[in-house]
């Protein structure tokens, strides 16, 4: 039996009243996902516990079987793992977005969507005048950076208590009440304000103004924690798999699943990444794992951006030129299974990660068919299939039978 699982990231939304009171996902054209939903059953499943944040590392640990009460310790370390950074028992992970904040109102949680190389030379200013032997800013992609926290149990100033917000969270809001709070938080927040000062004439900024692009302000720090001690997906669920990804946080659940990695020339984590090849790479993995997953973060960010037209393109994009293919390759082979799943919604109304359920379809070998008329949140929301604790998902998509 072959397994892939496609996660259209954020996907499931709102009813909106430019789109005559359906979602996105309802006015897209998506012929592939209706397909699966009618060849075989439609459900919806609660991916995040209320008590916890609404951010896709809670989402994914339970979209992947791991309970999140059990194994969530935090966003950057999983983003650590995906460099392949090793973290100590007593170090933490802190994600370190490129921002940009005027007037005490978050204007962009990407700094523009600023490059990669770009941030690469703001984080070493802010490594040479903020770093230490304690602390270490490391460049990821883009706006998605990291600082390490290299100490030890007796001088590491965080606890789980400590909390920070998502820039995302605060698209076009203030942000004057949403700095870190609780242990350590003086010192992230006293980081946060030096580097104000020190990109405010940066020469990365200089030519970003002058090129008509949202300066990097300064750095938000947040979604901190330590490593956790995830069991691995083998033995947990007694299959290999191979991740396809653009975004760190799930190159680093895979690595500690230890899942293998494939990196897609052309994949960047934004509305133009290239679908095609996305979906021509899990094709070509077929033959050489039992589970193949593709995860795409372009719905994510257009409901960031709030861009109702962006998304629906996003999700007609992952269905025609991921979806289908991998659908029909997997049948051509023989024995499979297919599942569908956003891991939270992201409603463009907010712009932000919310809780609630998502719809997910599954069809395949041993799946008895439903007769589901579409894969649209009020269709799944109208099914009997539902589970409040959404890590029961996976091994439910894994057993023999499914009816």
């Amino acid at each position: 039996m072959k397994y892939a699982i496609i996660i259209p990231d954020g996907c499931a939304d709102e009813p909106q009243e430019s789109l005559g009171g359906k979602t996105p996902l309802e006015v897209a054209r998506t012929p592939a996902m209706d397909a699966i939903a009618k060849a075989g059953v439609l459900g919806r499943a609660n991916n995040v516990p209320a008590h916890l944040p609404a951010g896709s590392d809670v989402a994914n640990l339970s979209l992947f079987g791991y309970d999140p009460n059990v194994y969530f310790t935090g966003r950057a370390p999983l983003e650590a793992a995906a460099q392949g950074i090793a973290l100590g028992a007593a170090d933490w992970a802190i994600r370190c977005n490129l921002v940009t904040v005027e007037d005490q109102t978050m204007k962009s949680f990407t700094a523009g969507h600023i490059s990669s190389e770009e941030a690469k030379e703001l984080l070493a200013t802010a490594q040479a005048e903020l770093g230490s032997s304690l602390l270490e800013f490391v460049p990821g992609v883009s706006y998605r950076n990291l600082l390490l926290y290299r100490g030890s149990q007796s001088t590491a100033p965080f606890t789980k208590d400590t909390r920070a917000t998502p820039p995302h969270d605060l698209t076009d809001k203030s942000v004057a009440d949403d700095f870190p709070r609780g242990p350590g938080s003086e010192l992230l927040n006293d980081l946060m304000e030096r580097s104000f000062a020190l990109f405010a004439d940066h020469p990365v900024n200089v030519a970003r103004r002058a090129a008509g692009k949202l300066p990097a302000t300064n750095i938000w720090l947040w979604g901190l924690g330590r490593t956790p001690a995830l069991k691995s997906f083998r033995e947990l669920h007694g299959l290999s798999g191979k991740m396809i990804t653009a975004v760190d946080l799930l190159r680093g659940l895979a690595a500690l699943v230890g899942w293998d990695r494939i990196e897609v020339p052309g994949a960047t984590g934004y509305l133009d990444t290239d679908y095609a090849a996305k979906g021509r790479y899990a094709i070509e993995a077929i033959p050489t794992t039992d589970i193949i997953c593709v995860h795409v973060e372009a719905t994510d960010e257009a409901s960031h951006e709030g861009k109702v037209d962006a998304k629906i393109a996003a999700l007609e994009a992952i269905d025609e030129k991921i979806v289908a293919p991998l659908h029909a390759a997997l049948a051509a082979q023989g024995d499979y299974r297919i599942l569908v799943s956003p891991d939270h919604p992201t409603p463009c109304r907010t712009k932000t990660h919310s809780h609630g359920f998502v719809p997910f379809a599954i069809c395949g070998t041993g799946v008895a068919g439903s007769g589901a008329s579409a894969y649209s949140e009020p269709v799944a929301g109208a099914s009997s299939l539902s589970f409040d604790d959404g890590s029961k998902l996976m091994p439910y998509f894994l057993r023999s039978q499914l009816t």
